[in-house]
């Protein structure tokens, strides 16, 4: 039987992988010959320091697909196009030069990326060519899982038992591309070229290389190599940032590397097969959440801006130079509490920080130094190597209170404690702030309370070595119980 179209295009996106690809797996089913490309956006681009280690992330990991791809058609010129431009014009003038009838992609929810689609479907369009999607990147998406009134799920524990319910083995197929590669096509003269360096496209090298993340498809799948025979102990490990707990494969889902129907098979099936792993089981509720909060913005992107629960945005934050001065020390690991700073220190030197710590963080500068989640937010997407929009913007509401979290607005974590319970013997502390690595005991989570003997003996001075705590928390537990009562007194 002909297939519909002669010429197809893929475009890849966050999903930059070879196997187990949805929306690739199309294109090689309905089209006779199909092209693939890559587009550095420069809409995306242009904004960024020069600096992003995620654009070296992105760039190590194209040369991994474009040799995938080619040992995949078994012909060397079958390899990935890579441009450099803006996609929403880039892509369909590419499918015009290669003679296209129909482009393929996959979905991505994000506000601005479906302002992208909607302006690439249109030329396309224009021009006479069909442009098709595909679920790839969450097992279920958009309106998939539902309430039995039909409406989205807004707290994650029902949503997760119905998740729980509707999954089936056919949600966790993955998609043999292997199986259709011969229509791979062979890419035209001109556009021959291997994926360009960071330099080409106006970027510097990064400290990628130095840090325990390796990259593209050989990355994802040393690190899921690696997580295999720890899964069973993910859920006695993975709250403590001094351990190997988590899987470390958040900036591989992010970009694609990695395909979550595997993982999701891989926590599902382990949990089936002895229900006293709790580990798998813990990891599996994790995946979740990560679909979850990609269904609320799809269905909700006034998150985006907004708070999910619009009693919220009645709370007036901590504004002036005090406010500024507090989200610097915040940003820069100044506060004086030792697991928050340790913690930023991370983000700031890696890219990455630990999820427990996420959490910490986030309500320290919420409900300890009362500053709008949205400024937090906003410092995360700057820096994180898997800032993910959806996930992102639904952990800073779930710290705020503001989004989908059953627990009420006076849930607020004490640093100290969550330091003392989380971080115990200091090792994570100790290496990000060295400077405290003479402290024992007690002392090591809250320097200020130190004897001064003890300090003496540590070699530290606290307001030279290290800061006073800029607040003290229990007054600021109070100022935000202040603060967030307005949540009760709104319509």
């Amino acid at each position: 039987m002909p297939k519909p179209y002669p010429i197809g295009l893929f475009w890849f996106r966050r999903d930059l992988r070879a196997h187990d690809n949805a929306g690739l797996h199309q294109a090689l089913r309905q089209c006779e010959q199909v092209h693939t490309v890559f587009v550095l956006d420069t809409d995306i681009l242009d904004p960024l320091p020069r600096q992003d280690r995620r654009v070296d992330f992105i760039v190590q990991s194209l040369a991994q697909l474009d040799e995938a791809l080619r040992a995949l058609a078994g012909r060397a010129a079958a390899g990935l196009i890579v441009l450099h431009g803006p996609a929403r014009h880039e892509v369909p003038a590419l499918a015009r030069r290669l003679g296209a009838q129909a482009v393929f992609t996959n979905h991505d929810d994000e506000p601005a990326a479906l302002q992208r689609d909607s302006e690439v479907r249109t030329a396309l369009s224009r021009q006479g060519l069909a442009f098709h999607t595909a679920k790839d990147q969450v097992i279920f998406e958009r309106r998939e899982v539902l309430t039995q009134t039909g409406s989205v799920y807004g707290v994650f524990t029902p949503y997760k038992n119905a998740w729980l319910k509707k999954i089936t083995p056919f949600y966790l197929k993955g998609y043999p591309v292997e199986r259709h590669a011969s229509a791979l096509a062979e890419r035209p003269e001109g556009l021959r070229e291997a994926p360009p360096s960071l330099e080409a496209i106006g970027f510097q090298p990064t400290n990628l290389g130095s840090l325990r993340l390796p990259v593209g498809l050989a990355g994802a799948r040393a690190l899921l190599d690696d997580f295999r025979p720890r899964l069973e102990a993910y859920q006695r490990t993975r709250d403590f940032p001094a351990l190997k707990g988590p899987s470390y494969l958040s900036t591989h889902l992010r970009f694609g590397t990695v395909s979550i129907r595997e993982l999701a098979a891989l926590a599902h099936q382990a949990s089936h097969r002895d229900p006293a792993d709790t580990g798998a089981a813990t990891w599996l509720s994790e995946l979740i959440w990560r679909d979850f909060y990609m269904q609320i913005l799809a269905n909700h992107p006034g998150v985006v801006t907004n708070s999910f629960k619009p009693e919220y945005d009645a709370i007036e934050w901590e504004q002036g130079p005090q406010a500024e001065a507090w989200f610097q020390a915040w940003c820069e690991g100044r506060t004086g509490y030792p697991l928050v700073d340790a913690a930023m220190a991370q983000l700031n030197q890696t890219g990455y920080m630990h999820n427990r710590l996420r959490m910490v963080v986030a309500s320290f500068l919420v409900k300890d130094l009362g500053i709008d989640w949205r400024r937090g937010e906003a410092y995360f997407a700057q820096q994180l190597n898997d800032f993910d929009l959806a996930a992102n913007n639904g952990g800073w509401q779930w710290a705020s209170s503001s989004g989908c979290d059953a627990q009420p607005y006076f849930r607020i974590f004490n640093p100290v404690s969550q330091s003392e319970k989380f971080d115990a013997e200091g090792r994570f502390i100790r290496r990000y702030l060295p400077q405290l690595a003479g402290l024992q005991g007690a002392a090591l989570h809250a320097p200020w309370q130190a004897r001064p003997i003890d300090l003496q003996a540590a070699g530290l001075r606290l307001g030279a070595d290290y800061p006073l705590p800029i607040v003290q928390h229990d007054e600021a537990r109070q100022r935000t119980l202040a603060r967030y009562a307005v949540v009760k007194k709104t319509p």
